[in-house]
């Protein structure tokens, strides 16, 4: 396959972003535990997505810069949450002492990262359908997960992790449309028309 042009680094971080949250939520429905979680947080939803956040940088590319890069980067806080959560059960720690994490902290960092995938739904419904689709059910998502830590309403979780397990397969078929595009030729996955159009 021969191509002159520069790669897309939204296959990457659609790729990483997808991966990474569809592990959580087999996670968060009994599945797998969250050693498996953690690694791929700091590495693939992480550091892969901080990469092709900045490459989108070099694109001009503001969504794809900003939705790479910040959720590239609640991948590996996420990560480090978790390590402080366990070190902070080790009796007379550093961190047991001065860094501890409450539920109602994790539902707080939650919380936040709400507030900012709102603003990104809004723009997400004058780039494609598919976009908007995906943005509405990672907002739902939040917003169950801000239900579970600050209310305690554990029982909503297998929804919420159902919801977002929709999301990393929609995010994945965005990654599927840019790699198909190019290897086929034509556009084989189409994304759908904008919600929102001038």
């Amino acid at each position: 396959m021969a191509g002159a042009g520069l790669g897309n680094p939204a296959v990457v971080g659609l790729a990483g972003f997808g991966l990474t949250t569809l592990l959580l939520q087999f996670h968060n429905l009994g599945w797998c535990g969250t050693g498996v979680v953690f690694c791929t947080a700091l590495i693939l939803g992480g550091a892969a997505q901080l990469i092709a956040g900045l490459q989108e940088f070099r694109c001009g590319n503001n969504f794809g810069y900003s939705a790479f890069t910040v959720y590239g980067a609640f991948w590996i806080s996420l990560g480090l949450i978790w390590f402080v959560l366990d070190l902070q059960a080790v009796p007379g720690s550093f961190i047991g002492n001065h860094l501890r994490i409450s539920t109602a902290d994790v539902g707080m960092f939650l919380l936040a990262f709400t507030l900012y995938t709102a603003i990104m739904f809004v723009a997400a419904l004058r780039i494609s359908w598919m976009m908007a689709f995906t943005f509405t059910t990672l907002l739902l998502g939040f917003i169950g997960l801000d239900l579970v830590f600050l209310c305690g309403m554990k029982q909503i979780l297998p929804v919420v992790a159902i919801d977002l397990i929709i999301c990393a397969l929609s995010a994945w078929y965005m990654m599927a449309h840019l790699i198909f595009l190019q290897v086929f030729g034509n556009d084989i996955l189409p994304l759908g028309k904008a919600w929102l159009r001038r």
